[in-house]
């Protein structure tokens, strides 16, 4: 009896091991997943405060339970911007990026994904070879669309993290 318990639990450890866990979102048809152990909360839409001087892609500051928090729109990071195609009904994903807690505006959450690490294949050179801050981890492929696993760790300049660090403080 006790071999069948070790056993089951070795089995349950081989098939999570190597797996990771995203969590998708889409930004127009665009499918992305950022690792699900940055991600602190998804919110709907909140009210977001203009801030004056502020780099064109921060959308604003939010107030999350007495927090200030940066608002992101990734859209525009990302260089999908454009006027009439933003979402109207949006999320606010509160990720957690080297201690600094930031909210990033995408179209919608879709749900967590569970993918092996082996199936993540690198970006195509010629992509990310013209990034400023390569913010592309890997792609993969889930459900015959392709997911675009983003390193957000990276997506932000040391530049515009300086900016966003005084907007938090003025």
């Amino acid at each position: 009896m006790q071999e069948n318990i070790a056993t089951e639990r070795d089995r349950e450890f081989e098939e999570t091991e190597g797996l990771m866990q995203l969590v998708g979102f889409s930004i127009g048809k665009e499918l992305f997943g950022v690792d699900i152990l940055m991600v602190q909360e998804i919110i709907r839409e909140a009210p977001i405060t203009a801030v004056p001087n502020s780099p064109d892609f921060v959308e604003g500051i939010i107030n999350l339970r007495g927090n200030i928090i940066p608002v992101i729109e990734l859209r525009k990071r990302l260089g999908f911007f454009t006027p009439e195609v933003a979402a109207k009904d949006s999320w606010i994903l509160i990720l957690d990026i080297k201690g600094r807690i930031t909210g990033f505006n995408v179209d919608s959450v879709t749900e967590v994904l569970k993918i092996q690490e082996s199936a993540i294949e690198p970006p195509p050179e010629i992509v990310v070879a013209g990034l400023e801050s390569q913010y592309i981890r890997g792609v993969c492929e889930i459900d015959e669309k392709l997911l675009i696993l983003l390193e957000f760790n990276r997506i932000l300049l040391v530049d515009e993290i300086k900016k966003l660090r005084e907007m938090k403080t003025s």
